[in-house]
């Protein structure tokens, strides 16, 4: 029998990704689209961190936790995109043992703090609608650096152990992902060992940072909506309302597309692999390309920031 399938991986030096397995001929097709919405997606990120930095008038915190949000969705589309095109254009499908553990660190640190960020605009949202008059002495500038620091703090810390605990396995059956990316769960199916500690620790991980994260926007748009109820005319509730849109559109754009791929990987086991990662791909590219539609569109502030800059360039 040849030794070619049980080669020691103990510490391989380097992972194969096979892209999307099943859609190989299909790679350049796929690829048009999906840099077509990663070219969008960091034009508009950053677009909005250029307008925010120029403008004086947009230096407050709902902005200044957008701009840690379009920094975020930056890292995160590229920490994967530009090796998936890098497969399918250049069939690139190498990509070394320690790269393949920064990249699932930082996947799963820009995660979490994507979803502390959205808890922190929620904040945002509820201390400029039921305390407005506190708004700028609660949010100062100071405290919106210390919220940044907790969510980048916590992110960091709770995304440590995924390569520590990858690393320790042996890695006995092949060195072939199935992916596009080092995902945390393609990874360790890899390997020579027990790995239900994984499975549990991402189970806490999702729980401890979505579970948290959601209650505490729930919590602060329970609290947003009785405020809005108690104002006197359907105007006033309805433009008070509308500041909220914006980030509610946000909050749907990343919860949903989680929800929904997470649900599909745990328990989709009759879908096609190949249906799994072009989920997952999706939900890489959504977010990062929604948000600055969204803000562009919706907010009144960058909306005209932003045809100004357009008109006094074509001027």
């Amino acid at each position: 029998m040849s030794d070619s399938n049980t080669t020691n991986f103990t510490n391989p030096s380097t992972f194969i990704l096979l892209g999307i397995p099943g859609l190989e001929a299909a790679h350049i097709w796929i690829s048009i689209p999906f840099c077509a919405v990663y070219a969008i997606a960091m034009m508009g990120n950053f677009t909005i961190l250029l307008i925010v930095k120029r403008e004086t008038s947009l230096h407050e915190p709902m902005f200044y936790f957008l701009c840690m949000l379009s920094i975020t969705d930056l890292v995160m589309s590229t920490s994967t995109i530009p090796k998936m095109l890098s497969i399918f254009w250049f069939n690139c499908r190498e990509i070394s043992f320690s790269a393949c553990l920064t990249q699932m660190y930082f996947i799963n640190c820009f995660s979490g703090m994507e979803s502390g960020i959205l808890v922190a605009m929620a904040f945002d949202r509820y201390v400029a609608i039921c305390h407005p008059l506190r708004h700028s002495t609660i949010l100062t500038n100071c405290a919106v650096a210390k919220i940044g620091l907790a969510v980048v703090l916590r992110s960091g810390i709770l995304a440590l152990p995924y390569p520590f605990l990858v690393r320790r396995y042996p890695y006995c059956r092949t060195n072939i992902i199935p992916h596009f990316y080092c995902a945390h769960i393609a990874v360790v199916k890899l390997a020579c060992a027990d790995i239900r500690i994984n499975s549990y620790y991402g189970l806490f991980d999702l729980f401890s940072v979505i579970g948290v994260d959601v209650f505490f926007i729930a919590v602060s748009y329970t609290l947003i909506l009785r405020a809005i109820f108690r104002l006197p005319t359907k105007d006033a509730r309805l433009k008070t309302f509308g500041t909220c849109i914006s980030h509610l559109c946000a909050i749907s754009a990343l919860y949903i597309s989680d929800f929904f791929s997470s649900l599909i990987q745990r328990f989709g086991h009759n879908v096609p692999l190949y249906v799994l990662i072009l989920i997952t791909c999706v939900y890489q590219l959504v977010p990062p390309v929604l948000h600055p539609i969204i803000y562009g569109v919706r907010t009144k502030q960058i909306r005209g920031r932003l045809l100004h800059l357009f008109t006094h360039k074509g001027a």
